[in-house]
């Protein structure tokens, strides 16, 4: 049986004040910020965001084994602990998380599912809420899954292109968040544009907003904002 793992994505804007100081001191604050983020969860990721976009310019991804049901709250104490005492410099503005489960609609793991324990990081790292219709949840499990065959042809079309589902229902606005990791951003773009004409696009409701963030080594995002 695949464990449960719990994904947890937060986003975060550098304030006025962090860009206030000089830039020795700006390296020296992000340093210690992202060091106070290392043992929040077994694995710990950092991304650049802007300028994908504006609203964020960070990222930290966290992946932790949900074995106990206290699993949660643990890593909530923990993350808002090593997040608190920097938020006049690092402020969150938005979070995305769930839990991983098996799908109903394909047999065994893909091995286009990414492993978050796995060293291997791609790039470039895709990550948006999505939700269904009610009409989708309507339809017998048979009609659905005739649908999602096509959808799977699709993505498996793309063997270089991974991605990760994690399952939200009752714990976000959102009933999934879907992430993908890649090495070709004009790939992956192709990709979502066959996806949009599956017979099962119409029944999104909503997949935005997408962030597209890059992989960064510790140094060279302390580089960039020093």
């Amino acid at each position: 049986m695949e464990k449960t793992v719990l994904g947890h994505f937060a986003f975060f804007r550098l304030s006025d004040s962090f860009w206030a100081l000089p830039g020795a001191q700006r390296r020296a604050q992000a340093s210690a910020w992202w060091e106070r983020l290392q043992g929040v969860a077994a694995r710990v990721e950092l991304y650049q965001v802007f300028p994908s976009r504006v609203e964020a310019d960070l990222l930290v991804w966290s992946a932790e084994p949900a074995e106990t049901t206290d699993l949660p709250a643990r890593f909530f104490e923990r993350f808002a602990r090593a997040v608190n005492g920097c938020r006049t410099l690092f402020q969150p503005v938005l979070t995305l998380w769930g839990f991983t489960r098996p799908s109903i609609y394909a047999a065994g793991r893909s091995p286009q599912e990414i492993d978050p324990f796995d060293g291997d990081r791609k790039p470039y790292l895709i990550v948006y809420p999505f939700v269904k219709t009610a009409d989708w949840y309507r339809m017998s499990k048979d009609v659905r899954q005739g649908m999602m065959n096509e959808h799977i042809r699709v993505g498996k079309q793309y063997p270089a292109i991974r991605q990760w589902l994690l399952y939200t229902f009752g714990l976000q606005d959102q009933e999934f968040v879907v992430v993908y990791e890649t090495e070709d951003l004009v790939l992956f773009s192709d990709l979502v544009q066959a996806l949009r004409s599956t017979e099962a696009r119409p029944y999104t409701l909503r997949d935005t907003p997408i962030f597209t963030a890059l992989h960064r080594p510790r140094e060279a995002i302390l580089d960039l904002l020093g």
